[in-house]
């Protein structure tokens, strides 16, 4: 039996939704709000960082979203989201890497600097500091504090923005169909979210001029699982915090695009 633990808008959810998906696989849904219920000490047993997603499969508790990712794929072969070429399995881990040391951060940087910027400052300053404090990861806390104080004149949002243009520069530079190959892989499951997110911070001109990006992208994002797992899973809650972003970050995030 598979449980999935996850919120509609995390984009590490996102990805374990595409590859359960791709695979066919149904999974017991525990829905979060992330709101607060990610630190209930029930909770926080099955994943002590207070995160999202986690898998649990006959008992079995997996963590981390890219380690979910091969997991699922190596419990459930077929069909395979990894390549058979070596070289081509190591573009997948790469990818993975970049998003789990470089992306993620910076998607977060981007999204509290932004659409949930607003949540939080209408807080109050005690109140939201005790969610700060909350987590166990102290260096995310600090770059929330930061963007929420700052917006995009966060001292954080120009690695950001570059972090987010390293990832687009190496799609583009891909001549495959996919990011490893000629088939869909996990690597592709892994990067679709944070392409989703920029489309709703109002940033898909970050790949105006990268025709390879644009094809790879309207490839994934007409896939039968992108739309099944984030689009039409996302309801007018979701989506509200991405409406109307005052101000709107492309003019900031263009201008940090041509200083870099």
């Amino acid at each position: 039996m598979l449980e999935l633990y996850h919120s509609i808008n995390s984009v590490c959810a996102q990805k374990v939704r595409i590859a359960l998906a791709e695979k066919g696989l149904t999974a017991k849904e525990h829905l979060m709000t992330l709101a607060g219920d990610q630190f209930d000490p029930a909770y926080m047993k099955l994943n002590p960082n207070a995160v999202v997603p986690t898998l649990v499969h006959d008992g079995a508790v997996i963590v981390e979203s890219s380690v979910i990712l091969y997991y699922i794929d190596e419990a459930f072969p077929e069909p395979p989201l990894m390549p058979r070429d070596l070289q081509a399995r190591a573009k997948v881990r790469l990818y993975n890497k970049l998003v789990d040391e470089y992306v993620h951060n910076s998607c977060m940087i981007m999204s509290f600097a932004t659409a949930f910027r607003g949540r939080m400052l209408r807080m109050s300053p005690a109140a939201r500091e005790a969610e700060l404090q909350k987590t166990p990861i102290t260096k995310r806390a600090e770059y929330k504090r930061d963007v929420i104080a700052h917006g995009l004149d966060s001292q954080y949002v120009a690695d950001a923005v570059a972090q987010h243009e390293k990832l687009l520069g190496w799609i583009e530079a891909g001549a495959a169909p996919y990011l490893a190959g000629d088939a869909f892989s996990l690597a592709d499951a892994a990067v679709i979210p944070y392409m989703v997110r920029l489309e709703l911070l109002h940033l898909a001109r970050m790949w105006d001029r990268r025709p390879g990006v644009a094809r790879w992208w309207e490839r994934v994002k007409s896939r039968p699982s992108t739309e099944a797992t984030i689009y039409r899973r996302m309801t007018e809650a979701d989506a509200a915090p991405f409406k109307a972003l005052e101000p709107d970050p492309w003019p900031k995030v263009s201008t940090l695009i041509k200083a870099a």
